[in-house]
């Protein structure tokens, strides 16, 4: 039997939700290495709804579980009924969701709060020396939870490949171990059972964000 992998999703869509190119990345790649994925997401609604021709938010309102279905074909479940015990990993795709629906930390930065229950689902995956795999914005929500963690989101120095610089900064002041890496590369944190890479926090093409995600999944089953 191939591994079980925990795949949490913040919704559908790069400016509020989970972005979905790298959502789609970690499956292909997951089924690629013999891996089961199970895919969940809180029902909650968003922090809000924004139209992606404009870039602009909306009055609409959304729930993450709802939107998050449309990525997994409805094959998903509620983040409340995720089991650490019957998985062996866990990978939280990036997105602005992640900041907006599973943390604060698009409005708060380092003083953000990460929600509940994905920090509890953090803490027990990491409790069980169980591997868990981030990529893009979504190693913020380790940098807040694991002090002294090692972790990646590209580079520290902000130009125009590496536009979101700046969240390697904020991740240093709160402890955390940034390495620099390349967008097809991945750090792993042997210690902490941390497998991060930087996906589309990198102006890159989008092939080579599809190759790291595929470095980190593989490298996280390989973990497992």
């Amino acid at each position: 039997m191939g591994k079980k992998v925990a795949v949490v999703l913040a919704g559908c869509g790069v400016y509020d939700g989970s972005e979905i190119h790298e959502s789609s990345a970690v499956l292909v790649h997951l089924s690629r290495e013999g891996a089961q994925a199970e895919v969940y997401a809180p029902d909650v609604d968003q922090m809000h709804v924004v139209d992606h021709v404009k870039g602009q938010p909306t009055q609409e309102k959304r729930n993450v579980l709802f939107e998050s279905a449309r990525i997994a074909r409805g094959n998903i479940k509620d983040l409340a009924k995720l089991d650490v015990k019957g998985l062996d990993a866990l990978i939280i795709p990036g997105g602005f969701g992640v900041a907006k629906n599973l943390s604060t930390w698009a409005t708060q930065g380092k003083n953000c709060i990460v929600s509940k229950e994905v920090e509890d689902i953090l803490k027990a995956f990491h409790a069980a020396k169980k591997p868990i795999g981030l990529c893009c914005i979504s190693p913020v929500l380790a940098a807040k939870i694991f002090p002294g963690c090692e972790l990646t989101v590209g580079h520290d120095t902000e130009c125009e490949k590496w536009p979101y610089a700046k969240t390697a900064e904020t991740m240093k002041e709160l402890g955390c171990k940034h390495v620099n890496k390349h967008v097809t590369e991945i750090h792993v944190d042997v210690k902490n059972k941390l497998v991060t890479t930087s996906a589309f926090m990198c102006n890159a093409p989008i092939h080579e964000i599809y190759d790291g995600v595929g470095k980190m999944v593989k490298e996280v089953v390989r973990l497992a």
